[in-house]
């Protein structure tokens, strides 16, 4: 077969994060106008999605309070800028043991575990045009922390998301979750187009090597839509990768802090680096509302 890259290509920024990338970069935005304000730049640079998390406007650190979620979209409600938004809905999975000799009880320094209900309640709030779906519990760091997400909790969350009549993208962490999302497809619980993220780099899941995105992609059923990331210093080769591959592109602050070595980037810089990418090799940048074409989306407001 020859190479088929995407003639067509939709970018989406993921402004902050839940990391702790604050300490490292004055320009990864914390408070809900911030947030805003980076989404809007990220969409005038030319991408169609934002992906947002929330953080604690006094700290810095993650939070899912859904009343952060609700200011910052408003905020962008009011720009008049169009775009997709796209929110978190994983936190609420975190599971820290309390050690290597006595994992229970849990830490409670570093753990968040609530129910598919509650992980929701600012999508139910909101209703934005697409959430996340994290599909598969994956070790993270070097410590105790695990992102926890059991098959039970991803059927209950899929239903409802499909209830709510928000479009899930599915995040693949690791070969294994891409089993776990076909698995929710065949119940019925993804509608098309199914719209996955392949995440990686992301120790301990799948490398960021050629031949393990090629057999993520080489597996992924034939009508799927699928984007693509890698984190640091790899992001911005990875959008070539997604061209290449016939994906789209995922750049921004949650992912890569650096637009070259020494120099800190804000999303606007990340997604212009990701735009002259595409077009140098040949492809068209979608807009959103093309973007909503595509995926079968309803414009919110």
């Amino acid at each position: 077969m020859g190479l088929q890259p995407s003639r067509e290509v939709f970018i989406t920024c993921a402004v902050t994060g839940a990391g702790d990338t604050t300490a490292r970069s004055d320009k990864v935005p914390v408070t809900p106008r911030q947030i805003a304000d980076s989404c809007i730049e990220a969409s005038e640079a030319g991408a169609a999605i934002v992906h947002i998390h929330v953080r604690d406007p006094e700290t810095g650190k993650a939070a899912r309070r859904p009343e952060l979620y609700e200011e910052v979209v408003n905020h962008i409600a009011a720009s008049g800028k169009d775009m997709i938004v796209n929110l978190t809905a994983g936190m609420g999975g975190d599971l820290t043991l309390g050690s290597v000799e006595a994992p229970l009880p849990p830490s409670q320094a570093g753990t968040d575990m609530i129910g598919a209900t509650a992980r929701l309640e600012h999508v139910a709030r909101i209703r934005p045009e697409i959430c996340t779906l994290d599909c598969g519990t994956m070790n993270f760091g070097e410590g105790d922390y695990v992102m926890t997400n059991t098959p039970a909790m991803l059927k209950a969350m899929a239903g409802q998301i499909q209830t709510l009549g928000v479009r899930p993208e599915v995040e693949i962490f690791d070969t294994g979750h891409l089993v776990l999302a076909k698995w929710l497809a065949e119940q019925g619980l993804l509608d098309d187009p199914v719209m996955v993220q392949l995440c990686m780099g992301i120790p301990w899941g799948a490398p960021d090597d050629i031949g393990t995105f090629m057999s993520l992609v080489n597996n992924l059923p034939d009508s799927w839509i699928f984007s693509t990331f890698s984190i640091g210093r790899n992001q911005l080769p990875y959008a070539a990768m997604a061209i290449l591959a016939g994906g789209n592109i995922r750049v921004g602050l949650e992912d890569n802090i650096w637009l070259r070595k020494g120099e800190l980037a804000s999303n606007g810089d990340l997604v212009s680096q990701a735009v002259r990418t595409a077009e140098g090799m040949g492809s068209r940048i979608l807009g959103p509302q093309e973007v909503r074409t595509r995926l079968t989306l309803e414009r919110r407001w």
